[in-house]
């Protein structure tokens, strides 16, 4: 086995809107009558979908949503999210993506975004930011019911991949993901994928405790090392 693929989580891996999310759920409790609490979005909702987010909110409060309002709230929080970023002249890209990213294709890698964000969401900053033409694929929020850290959506890009390249064969023993939360990282671990978590969201040694490797910037992540790991490990028999 060999690292085929790089698997990219996509809000605190790729776009540095973690703020801004949490400004527009707490906008979304606001209009429904409801007092945000102070820290609450960092516990409930980092690494986790929309859907995930405000349904367990919601609930909090003794509201259950039917999917007709869940669907409704989502949708209204999309266009303010499309709306708050085109009030900004630049994109909040984390430093050292572009960087990466050529380093991978230069290795002739497949990447792909695995997030819980909705797809025109993810769409739209990769368009924005000239980056789309890199992803052969992209899983988003709205694509799958289960939100990390359950594996769903990592085994989604593998099955993606495969069926776009289905001359790579690939498992998820040649994957790796770049993950900065913990339900990101259990999410990857769980499908049998490789993780580096990457300490934008989190502090290093926290996430150092959870991902198989752990780096304070993109810039570090160092490909070879990786690569020569991906050879030696993975080319051993799977236990039976």
């Amino acid at each position: 086995m060999s690292l085929k693929a790089i698997l990219f989580d996509f809000n605190g891996v790729i776009i540095n809107d973690e703020s801004i999310h949490e400004e527009l759920i707490n906008e979304l409790l606001l209009a429904e009558n409801l007092r945000p609490k102070k820290g609450e979005f960092w516990q409930i909702c980092l690494g986790r979908s929309d859907r995930a987010c405000i349904a367990e909110l919601f609930a909090l409060r003794g509201r259950f949503l039917t999917e007709e309002a869940l669907s409704s709230l989502i949708a209204r929080k999309a266009i303010a999210y499309q709306e708050r970023l085109s009030t900004l002249n630049k994109l909040p890209i984390f430093m050292g993506v572009e960087d990466l990213i050529y380093k991978l294709r230069g290795a002739q890698l497949k990447l792909a975004v695995v997030s819980g964000a909705l797809r025109s969401e993810v769409e739209l900053v990769l368009n924005r930011a000239n980056m789309a033409q890199y992803f052969s694929a992209i899983v988003a929020g709205d694509d799958i019911i289960a939100s990390k850290p359950e594996p769903d959506g990592y085994l989604l890009a593998v099955e993606r991949l495969n069926q776009q390249y289905p001359e790579l064969n690939l498992t998820p023993r040649d994957c790796l993901a770049i993950e900065d939360t913990p339900a990101g990282i259990q999410a990857a671990q769980r499908a049998g994928i490789q993780v580096v978590g990457i300490a934008n969201t989190y502090p290093f040694h926290m996430l150092q405790r959870q991902a198989d490797w752990t780096v304070d910037y993109l810039r570090d992540v160092e490909l070879d090392r990786l690569r020569e790991f991906f050879q030696r490990c993975w080319s051993q028999p799977v236990p039976g």
